[in-house]
């Protein structure tokens, strides 16, 4: 196939990565980039060597495909205009700001026929992928992520900022249909929640233990998952982690030590960058073939159940702020 023409709106950190990719990437020709600050715009089209268009149409009429990278309450605006325009488009996490406007966008993109994908990268976290060929049904998840203030994000809550990626995850892994939230969070630099903390229980008994802070010192990204036949402890920031494999109980010595009972299986990323496997799985889905991209269905299924997480804190702040 002939590389997909491709453009970026939104250029900062992570859409100045995008681009990069694309760049380099046998199956996108990126075409041009959008950004409102138009002076960023330009600085990351000359390192690239492509044109910075003033106006997003323009890039639009240009290519096939584009990444919408702007700040979450531009996402709806940006995809509608990218979607309408007859572009597939990746729209980085969260699809939305809000449901009513996460519905709009999928459904233009069902009724245009667009291929619509979610940045919800952490899915193509090579350490994951590593895990995979184990994965049985996980039954207990509990996930940490935490990360030092970024201004950058701090325009919505830590559960559209950071959170979002574990929820997603976690119903990726849970495949079955939720039952109930409990979340408590606080606000600690921002106006906006900065910490919180969601239990997810699920109809066939999964429950999962989320935890989020944009208030920490250093970066940390811990996912650990417990079926029957053992457990994972993975480092989604180091990319590496364990697969401790429960041993047939018919093998094991008197001595019921952890190094007799588990078989400690070391977990390996492959090379490779996450944010280029994602665009892989994007070229995949417009050429019509299988993918692991995110679908716009997941990332609203994603952004509903953070909704619901942030509603629960938002009622036990009120509750606090009573009793107090």
């Amino acid at each position: 196939m002939n590389p997909i023409p491709a453009g970026v709106v939104g250029v900062g950190r992570l859409g100045a990565a995008h681009a990069r990719l694309l760049a380099g990437s046998p199956a996108f020709e990126l075409v041009g980039v959008h950004d409102r600050a138009r002076s960023r715009a330009e600085e990351v089209a000359a390192a690239l060597s492509v044109p910075a268009f003033p106006d997003a149409a323009d890039l639009h009429a240009r290519a096939e495909a584009v990444v919408i990278a702007v700040p979450t309450a531009a996402h709806h605006a940006a995809a509608v205009a990218a979607i309408a325009a007859g572009c597939h488009a990746l729209v980085e996490k969260p699809l939305a700001s809000t449901l009513e406007e996460a519905d709009e966008i999928v459904r233009l993109a069902n009724e245009t026929g667009v291929v619509l994908g979610v940045g919800h990268v952490e899915r193509f976290n090579g350490v994951l992928q590593a895990a995979e060929p184990f994965l049985d049904r996980p039954r207990f998840i509990e996930s940490l992520r935490m990360a030092p203030f970024q201004p950058r994000g701090a325009d919505v809550t830590v559960v559209l900022d950071l959170m979002i990626h574990d929820i997603d995850l976690v119903l990726a892994l849970a495949r079955t249909p939720l039952a109930d939230v409990r979340a408590v969070g606080v606000s600690v630099i921002s106006p906006w929640i900065d910490l919180a903390n969601a239990r997810l229980s699920f109809e066939d008994g999964t429950v999962a233990n989320i935890t989020a802070s944009r208030v920490s010192f250093r970066t940390i990204r811990q996912l650990r998952l417990f079926q029957r036949s053992g457990y994972f402890s993975l480092d989604l920031a180091e990319g590496t982690g364990h697969h401790y494999r429960r041993r047939d109980p018919r093998t094991v010595g008197r001595i019921a030590g952890v190094e007799n009972l588990v078989e400690p299986i070391p977990l390996e990323a492959p090379p490779g960058e996450p944010l280029a496997r994602e665009l892989d799985a994007f070229a995949d889905a417009i050429a019509g073939r299988p993918t692991r991209l995110v679908s716009g269905f997941a990332g609203r299924e994603a952004l509903e159940v953070a909704t619901r997480i942030t509603r629960e804190i938002e009622e036990f702040v009120h509750v606090v702020d009573q009793d107090s």
